[in-house]
């Protein structure tokens, strides 16, 4: 059943007039915010390697976990994803930081894999808030010049908050005093400054009604966009999947196969995938969206057929390569077809837009997550990597066959217009 159509924004541009210091300080803040939230969620995988040897977890269990995650993610952004436009983007994206608060004092306490799992659960219902709100807050206050840094910010931070959670987390477990709970209160610590620094920033929407009926379960693009949705799904199915391809069965890789069980390194080899999608980003900006996002795909292919090579190998140097080239394959492909699906969609349109976005994304991590879940008992490692790889290749082939590049926008939004060839 279609949503009305209530207007809902201060806006932006009105906004701007007089008040561009304020906005600036938004779009701080959301950055800033969205990083914290995303770091969280990454710390936790360093500690994995810790869970399997002192609580007996297997890469099944673990594999459940990110299930879980993804599930939890996937729940919130049908339900809440456009809940930001009728409440506002500032209590919506504090209560995200305050669900990821909760599923981070969970966490202190791991002991049984049904506590891991309701925390990482609890993480989900927030990053999945935090996805939807909190990107909706970046590109409502992104200042209009330079016109990518909108589209980067909104989906590259995301990356690097899991990197930089990834690596801090793996140097707090190998180096600090409490290796099970010192990061988490870290995590506490920056998730209460986020939620601080966005109670006291401007609001980009006005709270209007119909909250209420805009949790009803819903799903929708902009026309003009929708013939760009198949190859976005394919660069958002198989990138998240091998996203959560690290989280559940890296750290069992980097121990049997590559024969480490340093934390830190593990924090770094996760950091090398998701933070070298941030920093390939712009790269796209210096193409089409339909050329960034077959380039983007095919340094993904290369970089997972190296992938499988290190792990045939146990060639560590390779794999780290390997995991670069992917990661930034996947962050100029990812940013590409984001801002090409933002550049048909009004201000208004921009919270479900990206909730879409999320969704797929999600759903990519989820149901390979859970196959692989049941297939780990009779497969090994090396053989799922190897299907993971099978649908990078049938993605990337897809992309390279069927790239279009979005139609000029119809509507009078010329702010959304610019934030389109990005990364």
């Amino acid at each position: 059943m279609p949503r009305p159509n209530v207007p809902v924004e201060l806006g932006p541009g009105k906004a701007r007039i007089g008040r561009g210091e304020s906005l600036w300080t938004a779009f701080a803040s959301a950055v800033v915010a969205l990083l914290a939230s995303f770091a969280t969620v990454g710390s936790t995988i360093p500690l994995f390697n810790i869970y399997r040897a002192q609580d007996g977890f297997n890469s099944a269990d673990i594999s459940l976990t990110v299930v879980a995650y993804s599930v939890g993610t996937l729940g919130t952004l049908l339900v809440m994803g456009w809940l930001s436009n009728y409440a506002g983007r500032r209590p919506v994206s504090i209560a995200s930081l305050a669900l990821l608060v909760a599923g981070t004092l969970t966490l202190l306490n791991v002991h049984h894999i049904g506590i891991l799992i309701a925390g990482r659960l609890l993480m989900g219902l927030g990053a999945g808030l935090a996805s939807s709100s909190l990107t909706s807050y970046i590109v409502d206050a992104a200042p209009a010049k330079p016109a990518w840094l909108a589209s980067v910010a909104s989906s590259q931070t995301v990356m690097l908050g899991l990197a930089v959670g990834a690596v801090v987390s793996g140097a707090l477990v190998q180096l600090g005093p409490w290796p099970r709970g010192l990061v988490y209160l870290v995590d506490i610590g920056f998730l209460l400054l986020a939620a601080l620094m966005i109670a006291v920033s401007p609001e980009t929407v006005t709270r209007t009604r119909g909250g209420w009926g805009s949790l009803r379960p819903s799903v929708r693009l902009p026309v003009g966009v929708r013939h760009l949705l198949p190859v976005a799904a394919a660069v958002f199915l198989a990138t998240w999947a091998t996203g959560a391809f690290y989280q559940a069965f890296v750290p069992a890789l980097v121990q049997d196969q590559l024969r480490t069980s340093s934390p830190l390194v593990l924090g770094l080899v996760f950091a090398a995938y998701m933070g070298s999608s941030a920093l390939g980003a712009p790269i796209g900006g210096r193409f089409t969206e339909a050329g960034a996002q077959r380039i983007g795909m095919a340094g993904f292919l290369v970089g997972w057929i190296g992938l499988i090579t290190a792990i045939a190998t146990g060639a560590l140097p390779l794999f780290i390569a390997a995991t670069v080239l992917a990661g930034a394959g996947q962050g100029i492909a990812i940013s590409a077809a984001t801002g090409a699906l933002l550049h048909g969609g009004t201000s208004a349109d921009r919270a479900p837009i990206l909730a879409v976005v999320y969704l797929i994304s999600y759903s990519g991590a989820t149901a390979p997550s859970l196959i692989s879940a049941q297939l780990s008992g009779a497969f090994s490692l090396p053989q799922l990597a190897l299907g993971y790889g099978g649908l990078a290749l049938l993605a990337a082939l897809f992309t390279a066959l069927s790239a279009h590049n979005p139609r000029t926008p119809a509507i009078n939004d010329q702010r959304v217009a610019a934030e389109s060839p990005r990364q």
